[in-house]
């Protein structure tokens, strides 16, 4: 009888750890990679949606010459900049290796790059929130 429970107990145990793994992997993954947070939890049309949104709403950005910014001290309007760009995870990392959104904004257009690339960083913080509750099991 105790052999019966501790099989019993077992999977369950493994269950719950990968759970927990996967809230960690998940929101990480999301982070560098848009969608991707989605995509290793099997929510493939999710994933991909994100992934297209979000990627074209940065490169757009970076198209219309949009200004990124970098990590600073400074004015609280930067900081909040830089936490929304920073959102955007490894499409921020590759555009700062290579010295890329770093234009002044002179033309209307120059800003409005500049909010789409921030807007980016936003929705994927959006995403990252999701694909932690669906790992959690509170959301389907």
């Amino acid at each position: 009888m105790a052999n019966s429970t501790q099989l019993k107990t077992k999977p369950a145990t493994e269950t719950t750890q990968r759970a927990a793994m996967m809230a960690i992997v998940a929101p990480a993954l999301g982070w560098l990679i848009p969608g991707a947070g989605h995509m290793i939890q099997k929510r493939w049309i999710r994933g991909a949606l994100l992934l297209v949104s979000i990627g074209t709403l940065f490169v757009l950005g970076l198209m219309m010459q949009g200004h990124i910014y970098r990590a600073n001290g400074g004015d609280i309007l930067d900081i909040l900049g830089f936490i929304g760009d920073l959102g955007a995870g490894g499409m921020y990392i590759v555009t700062l290796a290579l010295n890329g959104g770093q234009g002044a904004i002179a033309f209307a257009i120059a800003d409005y790059g500049t909010k789409f690339m921030i807007v980016a960083g936003l929705l994927n913080f959006i995403a990252i929130a999701d694909a932690y509750h669906i790992a959690i099991g509170k959301k389907q």
